[in-house]
């Protein structure tokens, strides 16, 4: 057995940090590449990994897309980080030279907005729902970016910049605004306060294809949290009102069968409000009645023990806002 002096060891201890900070560096400094789909004849979209970000997935855990038209590119979402941000510019740019024109923000939760740099720095105009901006100044945005500097580093640090709309669209309820590009249609759709304050989808008419954000997930459990679920209901109803061929969830694989594939949402959904609004209804104890609950048809779904507890603690405090509102 080899017996180092402490000088030696505080030497050895000294080389090891430096080769790790030069790891840090090479990881901070190595490109991410991401592989775009192309699910119709003008869309292509980049699918992230099951589960919640993470340093093993790098942050890459939602879905974004793009739509190429006859004068420019738009964006549907910006995926979790900077480094992100940067690959979906550099996977656009393989597929078409026109330029990045405009990015439709879905919501302003961490893993759909931080990669908007690199995607600004190439001129792209961020529209976003004018409720986002509330989002944005929040506290509670300020809380997640710093458990994101901690947890995703270096993928998101200091020199993140949370990037503002350059347009927050006063859309009313239910309501949209269209616009077009290249010869394409867009209708951007107002689904806010459902999953967040702020939700919009996009409707590719030429494709039939939706791009449903947070709303609609495929092959997981959604987050849900204190968001209004009966809300939430209505919207699945009014993506399915576009008739589309193919959504585009915020999380998942993309969808061929939008209302076979919707159903695991809704039931999901429809579960948390009967069981947690019954224990609001006999004054069970959240504790108590989460440990009543069969959760079986769920627990084996990615982020099931990441989100669900949290998810039906939030639906319960729902269902309690609900109850008295009624009386």
């Amino acid at each position: 057995m080899i017996n180092y002096s402490v000088k030696a060891k505080m030497a050895l201890w000294r080389r090891l940090w430096i080769l790790l900070l030069a790891l840090c560096g090479m990881a901070q400094a190595a490109p991410l590449v991401l592989e775009p789909v192309q699910v119709s004849k003008h869309v292509w979209f980049f699918q992230g990994s099951a589960g919640m970000a993470s340093q093993a997935n790098k942050g890459f855990m939602s879905n974004a897309g793009f739509v190429v038209t006859g004068d420019g590119v738009v964006v549907f979402d910006a995926l979790a980080t900077p480094a992100l941000g940067e690959a979906m510019v550099n996977a656009i740019r393989k597929v078409s030279k026109q330029p990045i024109r405009r990015v439709i923000l879905s919501h302003y939760h961490a893993d759909h907005f931080y990669g908007l740099q690199p995607l600004k720095a190439q001129g792209a105009e961020v529209w976003a729902h004018e409720k986002g901006r509330a989002t944005l100044e929040s506290d509670d945005t300020k809380r997640r970016f710093e458990q994101r500097v901690t947890d995703l580093a270096p993928w998101v640090g200091r020199d993140t910049r949370l990037v503002p709309a350059d347009r927050w669209l006063a859309l009313p309820r239910g309501g949209e605004e269209r616009f077009t590009m290249g010869g394409l249609h867009f209708r951007v759709l107002d689904a806010s306060g459902a999953h967040s304050p702020e939700d919009i989808m996009l409707y590719v008419e030429e494709d039939r294809l939706l791009f449903a954000g947070d709303l609609f997930a495929t092959g997981r459990i959604p987050f849900v949290g204190n968001a209004d679920s009966a809300r939430w209901l209505l919207t699945l109803e009014q993506m399915l009102a576009t008739k589309p061929a193919i959504v585009i969830p915020g999380h998942g694989a993309s969808s061929r069968a939008p209302e076979r594939d919707m159903m695991f949402t809704r039931e999901y959904l429809q579960y948390l409000r009967k069981t947690m609004g019954e224990a609001v209804a006999n004054m069970a104890s959240f504790d108590d009645a989460y440990a009543a609950t069969d959760w079986s048809r769920f627990k084996d779904y990615p982020a099931f023990e990441q989100a669900n507890r949290i998810n039906a603690y939030g639906t319960y405090l729902r269902m309690e806002q609900e109850s008295l509102a009624t009386e």
